[in-house]
């Protein structure tokens, strides 16, 4: 059967107009996967595009049908996976903590399928080579790990983000929850869930939130 190139060319627009909504419309992560769900949307919508495209018995309208229902599928669990942490839980996995307070969490690196030496050597790319400085070490969905030393020179992540207090920072300077939320009533927002950003720098807060 003679390929129609009309038709060819109509399908493969529509593929990447879909592709440039997705991407604008459910985030830019999409374009450096961080998630299975952002992995899984870019196969199965590359499946499509691909699979389809060639195929003369698709007509243009099926093909259409087939991104539509793709994207409300994905739209639906993007919007679940937002709304509902055992969901989220379900798609994206959990991150698990493997060295807290300078010790090795043995049980949970076999849980994450993380080995010593692979520990040891993202420990080493972040300059550190020793685990007795790592106050907490999170492997997290993407395979990456979040580290905070226990070194309050090093503290490199916020004391407060997405209106959640960072515990481990609040150990690092000594402080407690009550503090922090007096402090941040005192900078004129009514409580903690009300800053979307709050950085500890050279022992100055600086707030960020989400109505200011």
């Amino acid at each position: 059967m003679q390929l129609d190139y009309t038709q060819l060319f109509i399908k493969f627009a529509l593929g990447i107009l879909t592709l440039i909504i997705q991407i604008n419309v459910f985030g830019k992560s999409n374009l450096a996967p961080t998630t299975a769900l952002d992995q899984l949307q870019n196969y199965v919508l590359g499946g499509i595009i691909g699979g389809l495209i060639y195929n003369t018995s698709i007509t243009i309208l099926q093909f259409f049908l087939v991104l539509i229902l793709w994207t409300l599928v994905v739209f639906i669990l993007k919007f679940s996976r937002d709304h509902n942490s055992w969901i989220r839980g379900v798609i994206d996995g959990k991150p698990v903590q493997v060295i807290k307070n300078g010790k090795v969490l043995v049980g949970n690196c076999m849980k994450a399928g993380i080995s010593a030496n692979e520990l040891m050597f993202k420990l080493r790319s972040r300059g550190i080579y020793a685990v007795e400085k790592v106050k907490n070490c999170i492997f997290e969905q993407n395979g990456q790990l979040t580290i905070i030393e226990n070194d309050e020179a090093n503290i490199r992540f916020p004391i407060i983000s997405d209106g959640q207090a960072n515990e481990d920072v609040l150990e690092l300077i000594h402080k407690s929850e009550a503090w922090l939320e007096q402090e941040v009533e005192a900078a004129g927002y009514n409580g903690i869930g009300d800053v979307f950003l709050g950085e500890y720098v050279d022992g100055q807060l600086r707030f960020t939130g989400y109505s200011k």
